[in-house]
C-alpha cells in the first residue's frame, strides 16, 4: 500500500508552462484524506515550493524534500539540512568565476546571488529562488549553513560545466540540475537519502514509497523508492532505473498516473 509519494517538480509534476496542472489538486486532497502523504521533492529553494502549495489547507504538503534533499521540513519546520564546509565553499565561488558561471549560495531559507547580473540571469534565478538577497560579496556570506551552491550557465550543464567542477574535491557531489544547472552539495545529502530518511519519520517502508522524476539529480530518488516513475521525457539515464514511465511532464503523467495509483 502506498504511503509516501515523492514527487520532481520541474519536468515532471510541473507542466510545459511551469504551473501545477489543476487536475493535481483532487488527486492531492484525496491523498491527505487517506493518509498518504505527498512530497515534492526537488532541487528548488524551500521557500519557493511552499509558495507553489500555499492556500489550501486540504492540499498543501506536510512535507518537502528541498535543495536537492540537502533541506527536509516536515510538519512546520526544518527537521534536516546537510552543509557543505565552508572552505570548500570558498573554493566552488573562486572556481565559478573562471568558468563564467552565475553562483547561487543557497541556506536553508535564503540564497545569495551578487547584484551585478543582468535581468535575463535575475529572471532564471528568481523561477527557483523565491527568497534571494544581492550582495557585493559572496564571499561575506559564507559560514555554516550553506546546503548547496547552484551554477547556472548558458552552455550545457551536463557537457560543459559539470565535468570542469567535478575535480574541485573528492568530497564533494555534483548533481546535473536542468540543462543549464549544477548543484554541488554534500554527498551525504541527495533525494533518495532524504526520501529514506523521511519515510521512515513518517512510519513508511520503503516498498511503500513512490517516486517520479525526469532528471539525473532525480536517480538517487527513483532508486530509493519501492515503485520508481520516469516521465517520457526523461534523460534516459533516468529511464533506466525507472519501473514504469509515465506519459510526459507536457501531457501531465503525474496526475494520469496518480488517478491510477489512488484509484
Amino acid at each position: 500500500m502506498t504511503g509516501l509519494i515523492a514527487l520532481d517538480m520541474d519536468g515532471t509534476l510541473l507542466d510545459s508552462t511551469g504551473a501545477i496542472p489543476e487536475g493535481f489538486w483532487p488527486l492531492a486532497k484525496l491523498a491527505k484524506s487517506r493518509g498518504i502523504a505527498i512530497a515534492p521533492a526537488s532541487g528548488r529553494q524551500l521557500a519557493t515550493l511552499r509558495h507553489l502549495f500555499a492556500g489550501n489547507p486540504e492540499t498543501e504538503p506536510s512535507s518537502y524534500i528541498a535543495e536537492n534533499g540537502t533541506v527536509v521540513w516536515h510538519e512546520g519546520e526544518i527537521v534536516s539540512t546537510t552543509t557543505i564546509d565552508p572552505d570548500l565553499v570558498h573554493q566552488i565561488i573562486d572556481v565559478a568565476e573562471g568558468l563564467d558561471a552565475t553562483v547561487v549560495l543557497c541556506l536553508p531559507e535564503i540564497a545569495y546571488i551578487l547584484d551585478d547580473h543582468d535581468e535575463l540571469i535575475n529572471a532564471e534565478v528568481e523561477k527557483y529562488y523565491f527568497s534571494t538577497e544581492r550582495v557585493s560579496d559572496l564571499h561575506a556570506m559564507v559560514g555554516t549553513e550553506v546546503v548547496k551552491v547552484a551554477l547556472f550557465t548558458h552552455r550545457s550543464a551536463e557537457d560543459d560545466l559539470a565535468p570542469q567542477l567535478r575535480g574541485i574535491s573528492p568530497e564533494l557531489t555534483v548533481a546535473v540540475s536542468g540543462e543549464h544547472w549544477v548543484d554541488i552539495m554534500n554527498p551525504l545529502a541527495n533525494k533518495g537519502i532524504a526520501l529514506t530518511a523521511l519515510a521512515s519519520a513518517l512510519g513508511v517502508v520503503p516498498a511503500d514509497t513512490v517516486a517520479f522524476g525526469d532528471y539525473l539529480n532525480d536517480l538517487e530518488l527513483l532508486r530509493a523508492a519501492g515503485t520508481a516513475y520516469a516521465m517520457a521525457n526523461a534523460h534516459p539515464d533516468v529511464k533506466a532505473v525507472a519501473d514504469h514511465i509515465a506519459p510526459s511532464n507536457a501531457d501531465h503523467g503525474v496526475i494520469t498516473e496518480l488517478t491510477k495509483i489512488l484509484g
